[in-house]
């Protein structure tokens, strides 16, 4: 039953998400928290989708997470699982670990494919299949190459730089040269996809993308060690293509928490700009998931008893006003722990003392006095950056506020 799936909360960077899982970590004798475990492979490990620290072999070694696969990620959940039996297992993550950067078509983790050995084979080849990209486009076979997978889940041999080509020295696993599944946008097969119980969290990029800019430029980026920003990062393309992904398969909806209208009556009086990517459409013996559940950071702060009330109703936990109080001492230890490994991120949220409404609702901004904001704080480089990153995920973030709760 869905009630007993690991939750996975599925946001993009800056979204106040760790203050968001800071109210179930309160929660310690019924719940367990697993916090953001998926960067470490996106990041460090031998099937990282990220180019951060491709030529920083050091800090990837350095970092403790060199070795992580999404398999060694998933069984570590599941470790979680069995030495916390009787709790619900909890996972914040940024859902845009889970996906190939810029919209590129997902093959799957190869420590997630299940190769079929031959007898007396040591070593098995995959041959991949089309792709699904971002645009919906099939991919033609041949954008990837055939190559042996490493019991690690490396790649034995050189990788395609997306044209078919061979970097023969290149140390970057990606593209993995395993099959993709139809219309999945991740690395993660569905099979393991429907073991967890989806949920979402998403903000205004007028305010998470400055924010994230921010941790790229001193003094911040002296603590966080990411030395520029990429707008890649963003993480609202990964978020909207996975939602559609998971309403296509009936992984979650047609009902929309705290909503009367479906998804698909939402979505048929949404006007066309904000629908103006091609929708999936669920097969008529897809199987109807959990209701879709998705929290407006903004709507959280204005009111967070009311939002976390209505969370835990949709997803199966029971609500009560003290979850949103963490100021003992076992508490600030417990988030400093959890949150080490990703310095200078959290510190609000480890700061923090609870979540508490707003005593004023935010003013309204028009996009000269954001601009001009932006280029006070970050200067005209800077904040043409910004803009362009937030005009880039506007419609995105637009498009999955349809569905978000209200209260």
């Amino acid at each position: 039953m869905s009630q007993q799936k690991p939750i996975f909360v599925a946001t993009h960077p800056r979204a106040c998400s760790t203050a968001f899982e800071r109210v179930f970590m309160t929660q310690r004798d019924t719940i367990q928290c697993v916090h953001e475990p998926f960067g470490d492979a996106f990041y460090y490990g031998p099937e990282r989708l990220s180019d951060r620290y491709e030529a920083d072999e050091k800090g990837r070694i350095e970092s403790g997470f060199s070795e992580s696969t999404y398999k060694t990620i998933i069984d570590r959940i599941e470790r979680e699982g069995k030495e916390n039996e009787g709790k619900r297992i909890f996972i914040k993550d940024i859902l845009h670990y889970l996906l190939p950067p810029h919209g590129k078509p997902a093959g799957i983790a190869p420590s997630l494919h299940r190769i079929k050995r031959g007898v007396g084979t040591e070593t098995a080849t995959t041959k991949p299949s089309a792709a699904v990209g971002s645009n919906g486009d099939s991919v033609a076979n041949g954008h990837h190459p055939v190559a042996e997978v490493n019991g690690n889940g490396s790649m034995a041999n050189g990788v395609s730089d997306g044209t078919g080509a061979k970097k023969g020295n290149s140390t970057a696993p990606y593209p993995y040269g395993t099959p993709s599944e139809p219309g999945n946008p991740t690395v993660m097969p569905k099979e393991i996809l429907e073991t967890f119980h989806f949920a979402f969290l998403i903000r205004d990029p007028h305010y998470s993308v400055p924010s994230y800019y921010r941790c790229t430029i001193p003094p911040l980026v002296a603590i966080t060690g990411f030395t520029y920003y990429d707008p890649a990062e963003a993480g609202y393309d990964e978020m909207r293509r996975f939602f559609e992904y998971l309403r296509a398969e009936g992984l979650v909806g047609p009902h929309v928490a705290t909503r009367e209208a479906d998804a698909d009556e939402i979505l048929a009086s949404a006007q066309d700009g904000q629908t103006s990517k091609p929708k999936p459409v669920s097969s008529p013996d897809a199987k109807v998931g959990v209701e879709i559940c998705v929290v407006d950071a903004d709507d959280m702060l204005d009111s967070p008893a009311a939002m976390m009330e209505a969370f835990c109703r949709s997803v199966g936990i029971p609500y009560t006003s003290s979850m949103l109080n963490w100021d003992t001492e076992e508490d600030h230890e417990r988030a400093k722990e959890a949150f080490e490994k990703w310095k200078g991120f959290h510190n609000d949220a480890i700061d923090s003392r609870g979540l508490t409404a707003r005593k004023h609702p935010r003013a309204p901004k028009s996009e000269e006095q954001f601009d001009a904001e932006w280029r006070e704080k970050y200067g005209e480089e800077g904040a043409a950056l910004i803009r362009k990153t937030v005009d880039a995920n506007m419609a995105d973030y637009l498009f999955l506020k349809q569905f978000a709760m209200k209260v």
